[in-house]
């Protein structure tokens, strides 16, 4: 699913961001790569988005070597990945239904397939209600919901959740994560950039741990801590994935 092999990436100054980078990532896994600031996270997350070039080395995601694609070819590529970021990167003049919309109206999904799947999304993340709603009237933990589910709209293979809880309360982190679990047990891979250890142990995840842009341990959370798996506690984003929907929204 995700292989770097041997990948370094140095900026101008010539100081490595990472270096010699090696690691697989296997399909429906769920992987946390944690570290100190500076140790080459975010370097990783945008060389995976094909935002950076490596210096040297290949990466290849679903079969396809990243440096094979041609810049025309890049949008269609990311379809394929879902991001989520710290600060949510929401519309602040469109309500959340268009939030959520916008990402398939970008690559000329109908209307009428946006009307179905939409309301579907929303209703996954716990936000049917609150379709009309703007981002400035929602909880921190709301307006991540809401990017994940404009993140999951294309049905992407790979999600990618660069610090997906750091503007978030605990209890608000916990409900994300719990999220990201479900979305994982539905067979999608979730790769979780984090500097929040305590999530990270309680999770029983495997976890790449990152430090001046080396991988220096790569291991299965029972290292940091014990198991607290969260059960799943509907199927939506199964009925999703079967291609079910309601047209009762509205534009």
């Amino acid at each position: 699913m995700i292989k770097l092999e041997h990948v370094s990436k140095s900026y101008s100054a010539g100081i490595p961001a990472l270096n010699d980078v090696s690691l697989n990532i296997e399909e429906g896994e769920f992987v946390f790569v944690v570290g100190d600031s500076g140790s080459g996270k975010s370097t990783l997350i945008k060389l995976l988005l094909k935002e950076l070039e490596p210096t040297e080395g290949t990466i290849t995601i679903n079969g396809r070597k990243l440096n094979k694609i041609r810049r025309r070819q890049i949008p269609k590529f990311r379809r394929n990945i879902g991001v989520v970021f710290q600060d949510f990167r929401l519309l602040k003049d469109r309500n959340i239904y268009d939030n959520v919309a916008f990402a398939q109206k970008v690559i000329g999904e109908s209307n009428r397939s946006i009307k179905k799947n939409v309301p579907k999304l929303l209703s996954m993340v716990g936000l049917a209600a609150k379709y009309r709603s703007y981002p400035r009237q929602l909880s921190g933990g709301e307006q991540q919901r809401v990017a994940i589910a404009r993140a999951l709209i294309n049905k992407p293979k790979i999600l990618l959740a660069d610090e997906p809880t750091g503007n978030l309360d605990a209890n608000n982190a916990w409900e994300i994560m719990k999220l990201m679990e479900e979305i994982n047990e539905q067979g999608t891979t979730v790769v979780v950039v984090t500097h929040n250890l305590e999530i990270v142990k309680a999770m029983n995840k495997r976890v790449i741990t990152m430090q001046k842009g080396v991988v220096i341990d790569d291991t299965a959370s029972d290292h940091y801590g014990k198991d607290t798996s969260v059960e799943q506690d509907d199927d939506l984003f199964d009925d999703f994935l079967d291609d079910g929907g309601d047209d009762d929204y509205a534009d």
